[in-house]
């Protein structure tokens, strides 16, 4: 496979859990700022994209170096707005106004601040050589449906989530699950230029194993605080964990 690829940062201006996250400092530099380094850094994307409804926003994303050569329509701005569309729309966007195709699209989230650059290269020769449609980052999960997670019936009362034949008595004997982090997302073209994929899910899609401090996401106030506690700490630096 060919390998033209263009990475995107998905960042709307409407954030509820922590106002203007996206923009906000961590470490001395905007959140935004880490994803977009890490990206330049990596250096294998032809192109990296910001794609936000926020002239804030862009005008810090191409202060680092970023390109945010178009807009994000509204509707795909919204708080029920699944992001894979505003993925798609990025790439035919950039497509059209760079007059080129993508075969491999590689989006990183603004809230994952903490990657390091070999998880998005190993993402990379994982995409190359499996050839799945998509692939995404996970952390093994705590919590496990076929052993300590429940969901309520119609009558109220509680059942396993999922069952075996044979009951299973402790954690490990359980089946492996994961935990999508959020962290790193790569799609083939085809597959996202698929009107009808609006998430991730397809037939052939592989996963990516990473540690659970790389995945940390950012998301409420003590995110912030404990990210910065690891980067002030030189626990973590330039998106590389220290030996």
């Amino acid at each position: 496979m060919g390998c033209n690829i263009l990475c995107t940062v998905c960042a709307r201006g409407g954030s509820k859990g922590v106002k203007n996250k996206n923009i906000r400092p961590l470490a001395g530099k905007p959140l935004i700022a880490h994803t977009i380094e890490q990206a330049l850094v990596w250096g294998k994307a032809k192109h990296v994209i910001v794609s936000t409804d926020s002239k804030d926003i862009a005008d810090v994303a191409m202060a680092y170096g970023a390109e945010v050569p178009f807009m994000r329509p509204e509707r795909l701005a919204t708080d029920n707005a699944p992001k894979v569309p505003s993925i798609r729309h990025a790439l035919v966007e950039s497509e059209k106004l760079f007059k080129e195709q993508y075969n491999v699209i590689v989006d990183l989230d603004v809230s994952a601040p903490l990657r390091q650059i070999k998880d998005i290269d190993n993402c990379l020769k994982m995409f190359l050589g499996k050839k799945p449609k998509t692939l995404f980052s996970v952390t093994p999960s705590s919590k496990n449906p076929y052993f300590n997670m429940v969901e309520k019936r119609g009558d109220g009362f509680v059942r396993l989530s999922k069952r075996l034949p044979k009951a299973v008595i402790a954690r490990q004997k359980a089946p492996k699950v994961y935990s999508i982090n959020g962290s790193i997302y790569f799609y083939s073209r085809d597959f996202l230029l698929d009107p009808k994929n609006i998430l991730p899910f397809s037939d052939k899609t592989a996963i990516y194993v990473m540690d659970e401090l790389s995945a940390r996401d950012i998301d409420a106030e003590i995110d912030f605080k404990f990210a910065e506690f690891l980067i002030r700490e030189g626990i973590w630096k330039s998106g590389r964990k220290t030996d």
